[in-house]
């Protein structure tokens, strides 16, 4: 539990940067409608709502963009679920976010001039090990009836990006911070991981990015930590590469020094295993001889190519056999 919740702050802290949000539609939002977006009216929106009875319920993140291609101010907002399992009724939690939100709007006279609110599209963010399987419609959640009936049924789609399922390759041709993070989520190669840092420490190099700079080398320390490694003290991107390059150094060279010890071993318990073999080899052809006379060179064949599980098995009936075939049987 304590994982999932330092999962859900580094998300988070990355997506309440405009850089992020911005490159999560962009990258991985394959609609008309991204391209008409106009970046530089991003805003982040305050992600808790109170509704009239005084209960509180609390969101991921918020975020309103205004199409480019629109006169007046319409906005869009963008509401981050981050999940690691499924929850069949996701789509009836963020209906009720929906309807906190334009709860809200309408209390405070955020309106288009129309006196419309602005649309809405929940994302939800998924990066658990199975596939997403969750209704992504309210009304697939909703048990049948009359169609007089169930016209009346409430209607909210979701969108669903499944970043482990997601097709990006391990050199990308363009920069894109979501999908940097996602392949550091996703990977658990070494070589994976130094990659996507270094693409990321370059993509970020401006001074001006250094706070977002930092936030990525926390991330990447959560997930030196989730392989297994030593925790690096560094926080900034910048610090963090030359450290993991060090680090990865050292890596290989115990694991080349740790291979050498097992194949030594490996040898010895070989060595060990051959040398039992030969000495049962030896006393069966000898006890075999002693009961039925010279074996024929087929069970020598036989006695050589054996293992020793084998040759154990095939002592141990030379005494009471009647003959080599009893001996030798199955």
């Amino acid at each position: 539990m304590a994982k999932r919740k330092n999962n859900d702050r580094g998300y988070k802290l990355l997506f309440s940067y405009p850089e992020m949000v911005r490159d999560l539609l962009v990258g991985f939002v394959d609609e008309e409608w991204v391209r008409l977006l106009d970046w530089e009216t991003l805003q982040h929106v305050g992600g808790t709502f109170v509704s009239d009875d005084l209960r509180e319920r609390e969101d991921d993140i918020i975020w309103r963009v205004r199409f480019a291609d629109r006169q007046e101010w319409l906005y869009l907002y963008v509401i981050l679920e981050f999940q690691s399992t499924v929850d069949r009724f996701m789509a009836v939690r963020l209906a009720t976010y929906v309807g906190l939100l334009y709860q809200d709007l309408v209390r405070t006279k955020q309106l288009t001039p129309e006196r419309k609110l602005p649309p809405v599209l929940p994302i939800v963010l998924y990066n658990g090990e199975g596939r997403w399987s969750a209704p992504t419609d309210v009304r697939a959640l909703v048990a049948s009836a009359p169609a007089s009936v169930t016209r009346y049924a409430p209607r909210l789609r979701y969108l669903v990006i499944d970043e482990r399922r997601l097709a990006m390759s391990a050199e990308p041709e363009s920069r894109n911070l979501a999908a940097a993070l996602f392949r550091l989520e996703r990977s658990r190669d070494d070589g994976d991981i130094l990659r996507a840092v270094r693409d990321l420490a370059a993509w970020l190099a401006a001074p001006g990015q250094a706070e977002l700079r930092r936030s990525f080398g926390m991330w990447v320390r959560r997930v030196i930590e989730d392989v297994g490694s030593e925790p690096i003290v560094a926080e900034d991107l910048a610090e963090v590469v030359p450290m993991l390059e060090n680090r990865m150094r050292e890596w290989k060279t115990r694991w080349r020094a740790e291979a050498r010890v097992e194949g030594r071993a490996e040898g010895r318990a070989e060595g060990r295993a051959e040398g039992r073999a030969e000495a049962l080899r030896t006393a069966l052809s000898m006890l075999v001889e002693q009961r039925f006379g010279r074996m024929p060179k087929a069970l020598r064949e036989r006695i050589e190519s054996a293992d020793e599980n084998d040759l154990r098995r095939w002592t141990s009936r030379v005494l009471g056999a009647a003959s080599t075939d009893d001996v030798f049987a199955g």
